[in-house]
């Protein structure tokens, strides 16, 4: 007997989905995640934010991936989403899989598999994606940012964006630890150094010397008209490239690279969670797992719902 979530449209996920009609889909993806990873250190980190920027927008459907058409700006063309990066990595795990077995695998379940790859070759944990994702058809520039967290956020606005999806404090916590890895642009921390607010320039919150390292490679912002440069900032300085529970580290440091990171462990009601997290590093990359599994089903479409795209990049 096949257990049915909703309806006879709607699946639940499974592990092996692909173990019938395309067994070589999972080793395929990681072997272009691989290939890429090769020539760029950075390709993990875009992943796995390219997976958490594709399901906090309409579920996890793909339509993040989606180009804008002359009759709509799609979601990867909104501000929000300036800087995502991977789109080619699923380009071509998705050619090899439509060469191999054509119009079995989902662009949503290619993100999904990228993403668990990611974590793994940056030294996070294995675990274990159960698939049946399908692609969506809508992808609206609109819907980026009412529905992504802010870089300035405080821990209530983070609480509450992550809990309309679906996941606790303590998820919303264990993911942020995905800052291990990858970076950020100037612009979205340069008010914490320059413009704080009207009494403080400079963020107090900020650890002294982290302040004059962030200074050195982010120039003031000009107040013209000119090109502002924004050059990209590693979370941690320390691992950049390892997925570890170091950030936690940093936040205890004072050394937490957004505001919406620091707040973590600025307010009481995270700080111990954060606490948590850099005293039991093996609990911590347990528990990331079990988030990302479960941040990897936020509004998914299964069954007859959605489509198998041919082209992740434009709808059948």
């Amino acid at each position: 007997m096949i257990l049915i979530s909703s309806s006879a449209a709607s699946l639940p996920l499974r592990k092996g989905f692909y173990q019938k009609k395309c067994p070589s889909a999972e080793t395929i993806v990681r072997n272009a995640v691989k290939a890429a990873l090769a020539t760029d250190p950075g390709i993990p980190a875009a992943l796995i934010r390219l997976h958490f920027h594709d399901c906090f927008v309409r579920g996890c459907d793909a339509s993040i991936l989606l180009d804008s058409t002359p009759n709509n700006k799609a979601e990867k063309d909104s501000m929000g989403n300036k800087g995502v990066q991977g789109f080619q990595v699923i380009d071509e795990a998705k050619a090899k899989l439509e060469a191999q077995c054509p119009n079995n695998v989902s662009c949503s379940d290619i993100i999904a598999f990228a993403a668990r790859d990611s974590v793994t070759l940056a030294g996070g944990p294995y675990y274990d994606v159960p698939a049946g994702r399908r692609d969506g058809r809508i992808s609206s520039i609109q819907e980026v940012t009412k529905n992504l967290p802010d870089a300035f956020f405080n821990v209530t606005q983070l609480k509450e964006n992550f809990a309309r999806k679906g996941l606790s404090l303590e998820e919303m916590v264990t993911l942020s630890g995905a800052h291990s890895i990858g970076d950020s642009h100037c612009s979205s921390f340069s008010k914490r150094l320059y413009s704080f607010n009207k009494t403080v320039a400079t963020d107090p919150s900020i650890d002294v010397s982290y302040v004059t390292l962030l200074k050195a490679k982010c120039p003031k912002p000009l107040n013209n008209n000119g090109a502002n440069p924004d050059p990209l900032v590693p979370f941690d300085p320390v691992t950049p490239n390892r997925l570890d529970n170091n950030y936690y580290k940093n936040l205890k440091s004072n050394k937490g690279l957004l505001a919406s990171d620091q707040t973590l462990w600025d307010t009481a009601i995270t700080r111990s969670l954060v606490k948590g997290n850099v005293n039991h590093p093996s609990a911590w990359a347990k528990k990331f797992a079990a988030a990302m599994l479960h941040m990897g089903s936020i509004e998914v479409l299964t069954g007859t719902q959605g489509e198998i795209r041919k082209n992740c990049r434009v709808v059948n």
